[in-house]
């Protein structure tokens, strides 16, 4: 049974879907999808804590479908920019997990990542699939994986 470690960049999916779709990733069809690819012995998403209701629903969501939930503060700036940027705890996991697995799976189009995913492969071997919007992944991140998967209408609630 193939050991899959699957990470998501809750932010980046969340907007992709949105922009192209203007609907909401289902991450309970993606799990009952890659239950059937093998078993899921790691799955973190990771998310901006801003408080309000509909987000604090949808994080219980996650951690019912078998999410573990890692949060970190919204953080607007004096200048009204605002910062909530998991890459570098992202990077981190997905570098303690890789050796551990067969699988590593990112949802996210962030090409920020495409070194990483190289970078795993080579040094363990490990298969390495993203699933992004087509039109907002990166081409990097996208050549970088072993496998792309378009996230499109049959992931989409």
């Amino acid at each position: 049974m193939k050991r899959i470690a699957l990470f998501v960049d809750v932010q980046n999916i969340y907007y992709t879907c949105r922009e192209a779709y203007g609907r909401q990733f289902n991450y309970r069809k993606l799990w009952q999808h890659l239950g059937y690819e093998g078993d899921i012995v790691l799955a973190v998403a990771y998310a901006i804590h801003k408080g309000d209701d509909g987000q604090l629903k949808f994080q219980d969501a996650l951690k019912h479908i078998g999410f573990e939930v890692k949060l970190k503060p919204f953080i607007q700036r004096s200048d009204g920019s605002a910062k909530g940027d998991w890459d570098v705890g992202i990077t981190i996991d997905i570098m303690e997990a890789a050796g551990e697995v067969d699988s590593v799976i990112l949802l996210s189009g962030d090409g920020d990542f495409d070194l990483l995913l190289q970078k795993i492969h080579q040094k363990y071997g490990v298969e390495t699939q993203v699933y992004g919007v087509p039109a907002l992944t990166a081409k990097s991140l996208r050549d970088s994986a072993s496998q792309f998967h378009p996230i499109d209408a049959a992931l989409l609630l």
